[in-house]
């Protein structure tokens, strides 16, 4: 984890009051959250919940309609072109030319930054080197494996040496051991060389790597601070009863326990608030109507139910 940085730094990203429509549909409302300078920030939420609207405007893609963004302190209204040459973005959608090799597809890419001659040699070099690919440098895209071509990808991002890195689900197509090389390689950029990180993620397992999270929710934030303090924003354990007629049941376990019973989908949340003993009496009182139970400290997902009144995927 790296450290926590001085309060008086001024916020890597800012972002107020934003709202976006396409058309007659909201996609963003009101979005307001600060990314602290070298961290790795995650945007969690389900598909449809505003993450890529938020990271195209983010990424200057698209254009601002209610609210502001200000990157490394610049507008993205007034100063989108100095924003993009100290920003680099990894889209969800490859963008690379399978056809040609992973040194042309970086090297065409630089030239676009004005790299060129030795420094655009020695910086492609580096990169092959500390993303594990020094040995794949003539191979064409189209050879690689889903790990190494993301992996170039994000080469292709960090040849201009940003200071802010923008990931639309990095992960996007990787294996689990490819998916946390990534996750290493992300943790060292922002301790080594304090380069800022956003990444918008659907998987709760890449939320819990990042230092602070914004939960997004039908274009709504509904909760913002680091994975362990969201967790303990639930206050204790959570037990989850799946049983018959799930709306009877919650009645009667509050009448009976005098608890706040949540019915989200067919199952029943209770903050337990570490009182282990609930779940004994619960069992006792109402055993046969139970088909499963289990109590466990709270996850984000957990968050996420609490502030949406619904599952992370609805079912």
């Amino acid at each position: 984890m790296s450290a926590q940085p001085s309060t008086l730094l001024s916020p890597a990203v800012d972002v107020s009051g934003v709202s976006f429509r396409y058309g007659d549909k909201p996609a963003l409302q009101d979005v307001s959250f600060q990314v602290r300078p070298a961290v790795l920030f995650g945007l969690l939420g389900p598909n449809g919940g505003g993450k890529t609207t938020l990271f195209r405007l983010i990424s200057t893609l698209l254009p601002l309609q209610q609210g502001s963004i200000r990157l490394l302190g610049l507008d993205v209204l007034s100063q989108a072109d100095a924003i993009r040459r100290q920003i680099g973005v990894t889209f969800q959608a490859p963008s690379l030319d399978r056809k040609l090799s992973v040194f042309e597809n970086l090297a065409c890419h630089a030239r676009l930054y004005g790299l060129s001659g030795n420094t655009l040699a020695s910086r492609i070099q580096e990169l092959l080197a500390r993303l594990g690919l020094s040995e794949r440098a003539r191979d064409k895209v189209e050879s690689l494996s889903g790990g190494l071509a993301r992996r170039v990808e994000i080469a292709k991002g960090l040849l201009h040496s940003p200071r802010l890195l923008l990931l639309d689900e990095p992960s996007t197509g990787l294996d689990p051991g490819a998916r946390l090389d990534l996750w290493r390689y992300l943790a060292s950029l922002r301790d080594e060389s304090g380069v800022t990180v956003i990444c918008t993620t659907h998987l709760m397992e890449e939320a819990e790597r990042c230092d602070d999270l914004a939960l997004l929710d039908h274009g709504r934030i509904v909760a913002q601070g680091s994975p362990a303090e969201l967790r303990r924003s639930l206050g204790g354990d959570c037990l989850t009863i799946r049983g018959t007629e799930p709306e009877t049941l919650a009645a009667e376990i509050t009448a009976r326990f005098g608890v706040s019973v949540r019915q989200v989908g067919g199952e029943l949340r209770i903050d337990a608030q570490n009182d282990h003993s609930l779940l004994g009496h619960v069992l006792d009182a109402f055993g046969p109507r139970i088909e499963a139970v289990s109590l466990a400290r709270p996850t984000l997902e957990d968050v996420f139910v609490e502030r949406t009144g619904h599952r992370f995927w609805n079912e």
